[in-house]
């Protein structure tokens, strides 16, 4: 099997997961990687015994294929330097800071050979891939995403919808394979300069109705999928890897008793087997594999934009109409 050189560019904490992943994949040379942090660059060089460059274009000269890992507002420039030298790039989600930077890389993209595959990394999580599945036959009448997170461990470079509900919304588009007939949108900034807790509401006609929320100001970490069918309701837990399915349920209030009235509710539970796979892991297995039997990604540069194109008009909509301003207590975050 060809083995393609690899590199990771930008050494924060999902780029440090990429250099774990390709150091370990058969696909996979590591050669090298590339952070503006020269200390840690040090360190992972000397962790995986690889090269470290500060010039972007040194490390360029080495690699087939790189992940860029670096903040949202670099990724553009970056990405434009690959595809200049028709290196294969996998995007860290989103695609690109703004819709109009992401319709320029991907225009320039179609005029070179290099793949170009975007990290939605939620389209590899096994969960979501089963869920699909339970899907497939049912009659979806509305789902509800929630995404949230604590803030003191979450990423303040972009606002909460492009961070966090993108992946949902990309979901989302996954799902229903069609634009929704109308949005609605409200938001809170309370911690940061930008929208730290969003609701969104993505209205189809015929269904389904999504409710999407995502959060950087909640003291628990959620990612799950709730969804009504006509004869089930299913719940989805992406980070334990867990799908149950309730059908036949029925519940009535009982008699009093030394503690009171009692409700009792009765269901059949199906719980989905789902495999225990790292989605990283297979989202840059399938990132190389792509490259090398020259196939299309399963997340494309215009998956990537449909998503960017969501969370972009979320955010219009949020901070022209429906904004909430929270005064920030007076409390330690540390």
């Amino acid at each position: 099997m060809k083995h393609l050189r690899t590199g990771v560019i930008g050494l924060g904490r999902m780029g440090q997961h990429h250099c774990r992943i390709y150091a370990s994949q058969k696909e996979s040379h590591f050669a090298g990687v590339c952070d503006s942090n020269q200390q840690i660059a040090k360190d992972f060089s000397a962790r995986y015994d690889v090269p470290h460059f500060h010039n972007l274009d040194d490390l360029l000269d080495r690699v087939d294929a790189v992940s860029i890992a670096t903040p949202t507002p670099t990724h553009f420039d970056i990405a434009m330097r690959c595809l200049e030298r028709n290196i294969h790039i996998l995007i860290e989600k989103p695609i690109t800071e703004t819709v109009e930077d992401a319709e320029q890389l991907i225009q320039f993209a179609n005029r070179t050979p290099a793949l170009v595959q975007i990290g939605h990394i939620e389209r590899f999580n096994p969960t979501y891939v089963e869920l699909k599945k339970v899907l497939e036959d049912a009659k979806v009448i509305a789902i509800n995403f929630q995404r949230l997170s604590p803030y003191r461990v979450s990423n303040k470079d972009v606002d909460v919808a492009l961070d966090l509900m993108v992946h949902d919304l990309d979901l989302s588009n996954d799902l229903t394979g069609r634009d929704p007939d109308s949005i609605k949108a409200n938001g809170v900034i309370s911690f940061s300069s930008s929208l730290d807790h969003v609701v969104a509401q993505l209205y189809y006609l015929h269904g389904p109705l999504i409710t999407l929320t995502a959060s950087r100001v909640t003291e628990h970490k959620i990612r799950s999928a709730e969804v009504t069918t006509e004869d089930s309701f299913v719940e989805a837990d992406f980070m334990n890897k867990s799908i149950a399915i309730h059908r036949c349920s029925t519940g009535e209030y009982q008699g009093k008793n030394a503690h009171g009235v009692s409700y009792r509710q009765e269901s059949l539970i199906e719980r989905i087997l789902v495999p225990n796979v790292e989605p990283l892991a297979d989202e840059i297995k399938s990132f190389l594999e792509c490259i090398l039997h020259h196939s299309q990604p399963r997340v494309s540069m215009l998956d990537g934009l449909k998503a960017l194109r969501l969370a972009r008009h979320i955010c219009t909509l949020v901070n022209e109409e429906n904004l909430q301003m929270v005064v920030k207590p007076e409390f330690s975050l540390l």
